[in-house]
């Protein structure tokens, strides 16, 4: 598949667009049948484990969870759902489910200017004390990248609760535990790095071009142990809340890609995260 790119931006700020922070990537193993859901009937979605034409294959996908303390919309936390990765010769590129934001202005931005399907939420952060847990051996394949040989695992756990606001109602998305192991590793932050992580976007509603566009990081990563991804119970009031049935499954299938099963965790210290103007692309077979 061949693409033709041009540039389009538009406000908000001069790009590339810089946001300064800290964040944990997560990649984990979704159902092929999932991830097409969001797929752009354009795009090639990149799966193994599969049989010719069934649904059993799986793609890699997962999630972003940043915090910046300065960016172009101040501070705020966000939440970017992966579905999976889609073909884009000579590349592949990720496509995100969803993106959650706790900022009016990083919202529109998002929707706007980089067409992605981004919604306004609640970031709930709570800190309780654990039990200790022994060491555990890192993956062993992570040798390869420099990124250590041990896990350690932390006294104190974080757990992130995020919820999407529509209007005046609000629905419960996810929980996340996260094992802070700072303390552990004293101020060991592993290695510094430079990677670029290429994305399609668009398609919405609010931005109905393909667009194509590329987020260079540069940060301290090491990997961590996986967080856990809960669903909160439904109640009523969430009930009242998602009564639009196409919302609802939207919801629905961006928790099932959070809940899928996680691969690696890294954690992205020091972060700096510049974000090109993104490009129209026209696909063709």
């Amino acid at each position: 598949m061949e693409v033709e790119e041009r540039n389009v931006s538009s406000g908000y700020a001069k790009p590339p667009w810089i946001f300064k922070g800290s964040a944990l990537y997560q990649i984990h193993l979704v159902k092929a049948s999932t991830a097409r859901a969001f797929i752009p009937k354009e795009f090639r979605l990149v799966e193994a484990f599969g049989y010719k034409q069934a649904s059993t294959g799986y793609t890699l996908g997962g999630f972003f969870l940043a915090s910046y303390d300065d960016s172009p919309a101040g501070v705020f936390d966000e939440l970017v759902m992966i579905a999976g990765i889609v073909w884009n010769p000579p590349t592949s590129c990720a496509w995100a489910a969803r993106v959650l934001v706790n900022s009016n202005e990083a919202c529109h931005h998002g929707r706007k200017e980089v067409g992605l399907p981004s919604q306004f939420a609640r970031f709930s952060k709570k800190i309780t004390a654990v039990p200790k847990r022994k060491r555990e051996r890192a993956f062993g394949f992570l040798d390869t990248f420099g990124l250590g040989t041990t896990l350690s695992h932390p006294e104190d756990l974080m757990e992130v609760k995020v919820s999407e606001v529509d209007s005046a109602a609000s629905a419960n998305i996810c929980n996340i535990q996260i094992r802070s192991d700072e303390t552990k590793l004293g101020k060991w932050m592993g290695p510094a790095i430079k990677m670029s992580l290429p994305s399609f976007s668009g398609n919405t509603k609010f931005n109905p071009n393909l667009l194509k566009y590329s987020c260079h990081i540069h940060c301290r990563v090491r990997p961590v142990s996986p967080a856990v991804v809960s669903k909160p119970l439904e109640d009523e009031a969430d009930k009242n809340h998602t009564s639009q049935e196409s919302l609802e499954n939207e919801r629905r299938l961006s928790v099932a890609v959070m809940l899928s099963k996680p691969i690696i965790a890294l954690q992205f210290k020091d972060l700096t995260m510049q974000v090109e103007a993104p490009v129209v692309v026209h696909p063709s077979v």
